[in-house]
């Protein structure tokens, strides 16, 4: 690659799979994008991508130069990391991976607050369905709901969570968890289920979904709707029709981590957001948990 900014594209387009997605990123014209991209694989005298209607998969001599840019990527960044270490402000572009009831409903809030205090600082929030790629770099930093168990991967616990049935406020509540069926009960479609510790209504003992979707965010709308499901209980004052029902039979605890590269150890600037992110993800949890606590129907 002649330059830094042929490997900024390229692995925009690699991560994204595809135009659209790194046009975003890169916050160009996906035809520009385009462009580079053919440009540069003129420039080496072989394809980087295999094109096709579903998006830009890497050949293997795309592999080899992800792995190799990522490489080039990291020493720049931890070269700009010590050209920072006299500076208190936090600078620069850091991307955060979460599953989407944090990327809704906690991080919006907390990384405001981080932003405010290093106005030089751009956070983008990675709101996805499934696993985050650090090994791919698709972000600096993820949220899970599990620590990893595979790959060159840190992480620390941040802080447990509290979900509970929830349903409208305007109808009458039910007595018992036999009072469930016959109820539009609302949950994640079953094979789309990224992480075992999502499986609330399996855990309670719930079957029989009636709407699903793959999105806690868009779960929290059908209930809404007059459905019936586990809700995170941060997301609730978001919600305000919404109470929680028979707490003292279905109460679910759960954790999140943060999670890292292990070559990014060394990053002081990293090492200072992810602080400043976990204690204000353990505040904002512990303030909506609290607001809440205020939103149930006792136990009949």
């Amino acid at each position: 690659m002649e330059n830094w900014d042929d490997m900024r594209i390229f692995l925009a387009v690699a991560r994204a799979d595809g135009l659209t997605g790194a046009a975003r990123q890169l916050k160009l014209d996906p035809s520009t994008v385009g462009r580079r991209v053919a440009r540069l694989e003129q420039g080496m005298g072989a394809a980087l991508f295999v094109k096709s209607p579903l998006g830009y998969a890497l050949t293997d001599l795309g592999e080899r130069m992800r792995e190799k840019a990522i490489a080039a990527e990291r020493h720049l960044r931890q070269a700009q990391d010590e050209g920072q270490g006299g500076s208190e402000a936090l600078t620069g572009q850091i991307r955060i991976g979460a599953p989407d009831g944090a990327a809704n409903f906690l991080l919006p809030q907390v990384c405001a607050a981080i932003q405010a205090k290093n106005p030089d600082l751009e956070v983008q929030i990675l709101a996805l369905p499934r696993i985050v790629n650090l090994s791919r770099r698709e972000a600096d930093m993820a949220i899970a709901v599990s620590p990893p168990t595979t790959g060159r991967l840190t992480a620390r616990k941040i802080t447990d969570y509290r979900l509970h049935l929830a349903m409208r406020a305007d109808v009458d509540p039910l007595r018992s968890a036999a009072d469930l069926k016959g109820k539009r009960i609302v949950g994640y479609i079953a094979d789309m289920i990224f992480d075992k510790e999502l499986d609330y209504l399996g855990e309670v003992g719930v079957t029989g979904v009636q709407m699903a979707s793959n999105s806690v965010a868009v779960q929290l709308q059908m209930i809404r709707q007059g459905g019936v499901g586990i809700v995170h209980d941060f997301a609730l004052p978001f919600a305000p029709e919404l109470r929680r029902i028979l707490v003292d039979e279905v109460a679910l605890t759960r954790a999140f981590y943060l999670v890292r590269h292990a070559s990014d150890r060394h990053s002081d600037r990293l090492k200072r957001f992810a602080a400043a992110l976990c204690v204000g993800m353990q505040q904002e949890v512990a303030r909506l948990e609290q607001k809440a606590s205020l939103t149930a129907w006792p136990q009949i």
